[in-house]
């Protein structure tokens, strides 16, 4: 058949254009099914996640200590966490082709020693030089860990196991922010700051060790030539808006310098769109967007994440900097969100079976909204038990909201189209997460600047919580245009009707019979 000539099919809802063998992968592609324990990936790549988001957060509580270790300015040594997220953002993009080149398993368990030998020299490091160049390999092993590490779990698990699948592993990362305060807190007080990274290293052992043993190598059999030319151009634009984000309103650049690289990033990512649209195979699959549930959870969820990920710096910052808490002291009340996303555990199957993704992403939205705007309220004054059970009760509803994005994202995503969907989730989340934090950083500034102060107080917290609450109820209504029947497959709703794939009758003959 002539590469020119394509064959059409329809995927439930969204048409779509593939070539012919990718057709019939579509048609005979299946989760390689793990033996044993069917939620052991989901376990391993969870603890993996977590190693990530532990060292993530720590870092912010040691930076002090660093650099009074490296004889610097603890507002240079921001550039330790910059050069972490520029590495990642240039980085996340290859991920996908990555996996599929090599082979999923055996990427996610370079990356594990790779994010571990970059730990290994950031304990190492003596100057700030060293340990930015440190941090640059540890973002290299985290750019390819998360994206791997779930497409992993997206093709070892059933559709109808999937999100049990995601509960399991969400858990554990959401773990990382909320006990990396305390965990780093400890240790500045009591030991070496070195020891921040090199607690990594038994994780990293044992993370390789059950890689190794309990999943099993996952191989495409549809290779499509590197593009290095949509690689350039999404690196590019995604590292010039990390940085503009991470940047912005802090004084690590002046302002001239920070908007030309958003700018630049800008226009790098606006190519990209013209170029994706040029080539049979680009690196990022834009064309995804047009399923409808990808797109609903990618973009409306990008709103949600903003408020929820702005959440760990705003309590640490209220509870630290406001309540006169220690670090340590900081992370034992918020270690109480960690517990309500334990809660929710069991529970996400059920509830999303009995309610379905729309009225859970609808309803349970405006519940975790309305309590994280509730957090405005909190005061000097207000009881320890009182903060520390609404903590408890929010963890357990922005747990359940994110393992419902985190499911929804993928329900209607063809197998062979995997790696390409876990590599744009992830590149659209980390830049949501960072826009959430800068977004609650400057409506501190900017209300410090109306009031004319230098301390921050907990009025300049309450249009800040406020704020990141909006965006979530913001989010949780644009979940009103999805199918009542959205991602039925996967949530087993019971209201669903039953429905496949349905593939063109001619479509499939000719494909058939020139394929033999």
């Amino acid at each position: 058949m002539s590469a020119g000539r394509r064959s059409h099919f329809r995927l439930q809802r969204f048409e779509w254009t593939w070539p012919d063998r990718i057709v019939l992968a579509v048609m005979n592609a299946e989760p390689e099914l793990a033996s044993g324990f069917p939620f052991a990936v989901p376990l391993i790549v969870g603890c993996a996640l977590f190693m990530q988001t532990l060292d993530s957060t720590v870092i912010a509580v040691a930076l002090p200590a660093i650099a009074k270790s490296m004889h610097q300015d603890p507002i240079r040594l921001n550039l330790a966490i910059t050069s972490y997220l520029l590495s990642l953002a240039v980085f996340i993009p290859i991920s996908g082709w990555v996996a599929d080149r090599f082979g999923a398993r055996g990427v996610f368990r370079a990356a594990i020693i790779i994010f571990t030998v970059g730990s290994i020299l950031c304990a190492l490091a003596s100057t700030l030089s060293q340990l930015v160049a440190a941090r640059v390999v540890q973002g290299l092993g985290g750019a390819m860990m998360v994206p791997v590490g779930r497409l992993l779990v997206l093709k070892t698990v059933s559709k109808a196991d999937l999100v049990d699948a995601m509960s399991y592993l969400t858990v554990p990362a959401v773990f990382g922010p909320v006990v990396g305060p305390p965990v780093g807190g400890f240790i500045v007080t009591y030991a070496s700051w070195r020891w921040i990274f090199l607690m990594n290293v038994p994780i990293g052992i044992i993370g390789v060790a059950l890689v190794t043993v309990y999943i099993n190598d996952i191989r495409e059999e549809l290779i499509f030539p590197l593009d290095l030319q949509g690689f350039l151009l999404t690196s590019l634009g995604l590292a010039g808006l990390m940085f503009g984000i991470e940047t912005i309103g802090r004084g690590m650049a002046p302002a001239s310098v920070v908007m030309s690289a958003m700018a630049a990033g800008g226009i790098c990512v606006g190519l990209y769109v013209v170029h994706s649209r040029r080539i049979s195979n680009p690196i990022v699959a834009l064309g995804l967007m047009r399923i409808p549930t990808f797109a609903a959870a990618t973009v409306s969820g990008s709103l949600g994440r903003m408020g929820i990920g702005a959440l760990p710096f705003l309590l640490a910052m209220l509870l630290q900097l406001v309540f006169g808490l220690t670090p340590f002291g900081s992370g034992m009340i918020t270690f109480a969100s960690a517990a309500g996303a334990l809660m929710m555990k069991p529970t996400a199957a059920p509830i999303i079976r009995r309610w379905g993704f729309r009225r859970v992403l609808v309803g349970n939205g405006i519940i975790s909204s309305v309590i994280l705007m509730l957090y405005a309220l909190f005061r000097p004054s207000t009881p320890y038990v009182v903060i520390i059970v609404t903590l408890l009760i929010g963890g357990f509803f922005r747990s359940l909201q994110f393992t419902s994005l985190g499911t929804l994202t993928y329900a209607d995503v063809p197998l062979p189209m995997m790696s390409s969907a876990s590599t744009l989730a992830s590149m659209v989340q980390q830049l949501s997460l960072s826009f959430g934090v800068s977004i609650a950083a400057l409506l501190l500034h900017l209300s410090l600047h109306l009031r004319g102060a230098h301390t921050l107080t907990t009025r300049d917290f309450m249009a800040a919580f406020i704020v990141t609450g909006v965006l979530s109820l913001i989010s949780a209504l644009l979940f009103l245009r999805l199918s009542s029947d959205a991602g039925w497959e996967l949530s087993g709703h019971e209201q669903a009707s039953a429905r496949g794939v349905e593939v063109a009758p001619e479509t499939v003959g000719d494909a058939a019979a020139e394929a033999d």
